[in-house]
């Protein structure tokens, strides 16, 4: 049988070197993985969306709001053993919403203080800290160590202020503060509130601050 003649290469208007046929095998056996390793990629990530949705429509969701309304004068209730003092459960307005009400112990000088966390009608923070037997230093700690910055009086009771709103300082949540002693227990309110709304629940916890013994 005659041997066939080699293929004549259309670009080259003769035949291939067996050089050339090899280098074209080669390249034409990359570009073949180069289409599967592509395929298999878009197929990994279609396998990894699809699990994702599965997981998204597997997870339990619940109808909860995220911020808890919590029965201030309910907890209190419970908080009273750590004081024969009155503790303060202020009255607030519609818009005022708890969503923390517990002790708290601190871990540097063993102060115990009821603290009540509010988010305020404009929805900023406002914290209250009632301390039992507190000293300076824990004062001095939920206030970032800032410098008082005048007085007020606020339904007959004096307080000091700590106005931070304009400082450059990283002062946490302390950017207002106001702060009174009476009895056996210091108050500290402190928070990203508003002057007014700050007014507002001072004004809310004199009787429990004039109460004090």
């Amino acid at each position: 049988m005659a041997e066939r003649a080699p293929r004549v290469v259309a670009e080259l208007g003769r035949p291939e070197t067996p050089e050339e046929t090899a280098a074209r095998k080669a390249e034409n056996s990359l570009k073949h993985r180069q289409r599967q390793t592509t395929k298999n990629l878009v197929l990994a990530l279609g396998a990894s969306l699809a699990l994702v949705v599965v997981i998204v429509l597997l997870v339990p969701r619940s109808d909860t709001p995220l911020e808890r309304d919590v029965d201030v004068a309910q907890v209190a209730e419970q908080a009273k053993i750590a004081s024969d003092d009155p503790i303060a459960v202020p009255e607030l307005p519609e818009g005022w919403r708890a969503n923390a009400a517990e002790l708290r112990t601190s871990q540097t000088d063993g102060v115990t203080a009821w603290y009540i966390g509010y988010l305020t009608p404009s929805d900023e923070y406002l914290g209250v800290y009632q301390g039992f037997d507190a000293n300076p230093t824990w004062v001095s700690e939920l206030l970032a160590r800032t410098l008082a910055t005048g007085t007020t009086t606020i339904a007959g009771v004096e307080w000091t202020v700590y106005d931070n709103r304009k400082t450059g300082d990283d002062v946490g949540n302390a950017r207002y503060a106001l702060t009174t002693e009476s009895g056996g227990s210091t108050f500290v309110l402190l928070g990203t509130a508003s002057p007014d709304e700050f007014t507002a629940l001072a004004t809310a916890i004199a009787p429990t601050v004039d109460a004090q013994d």
